[in-house]
């Protein structure tokens, strides 16, 4: 394990390699999985300042299941998740050739908001785990994301790299450095 500040690092983070391959995957991890995604409070309240600017990208069953039960909702950890359309997606998918997008994101590569998308999603494949103290920077290993694994490995693209602006938009750039010079001592006491 790392420790930068407040955070408690896996080593997987710096020695695994990942670029996400959407045409392979399908967004899937918009679509599967236990629950929705991880909401930090304030975004709660940006995504209801934005609303407006996001709906025009949902579809019409997720405009449906978010007026009946709002953006947001509580998982069987307590934690605050997006809403899921009945049994199925984010209340926030949309669907274009097969393929699961954010309408959050897409209102922002509009230029329609400021806010990108929950950073939890962003942050994906990392999942952070909150403790009184403490953060836990967990690698998230799923079948979803096989080929994003074998094609960071080919490409050469270590992980921490590929979410350097997720991880500063998380933890900010003294963070993010301190993340670089840990993944060089590692790096240099493996022999690579």
């Amino acid at each position: 394990m790392i420790i930068i500040e407040n955070t408690l690092v896996s080593e997987d983070l710096v020695q695994s390699y990942f670029c996400c391959n959407l045409a392979e995957c399908k967004g899937w991890c918009c679509v599967d999985g236990d629950a929705g995604a991880p909401l930090e409070p304030q975004e709660i309240e940006e995504i209801k300042k934005q609303l407006a600017h996001i709906k025009p990208y949902m579809s019409p069953e997720g405009i449906t299941t978010m007026e009946l039960e709002g953006i947001s909702t509580r998982d069987i950890t307590g934690g605050i998740v997006t809403t899921l359309n009945p049994g199925k997606e984010c209340v926030f998918t949309f669907f274009k050739n097969g393929i699961a997008f954010c309408a959050i994101e897409k209102a922002f590569l509009d230029g329609k908001l400021s806010f990108q998308k929950p950073v939890s999603c962003h942050l994906y494949p990392v999942r952070v785990n909150r403790y009184e103290t403490f953060d836990a920077v967990n690698v998230h290993q799923w079948h979803v994301c096989a080929q994003a694994w074998k094609e960071g490995q080919e490409k050469g693209i270590p992980l921490y790299r590929y979410l350097k602006v997720p991880l500063i938009r998380k933890y900010g750039e003294e963070w993010y450095k301190q993340l670089e010079a840990a993944a060089e001592h590692l790096s240099a006491g493996s022999g690579d």
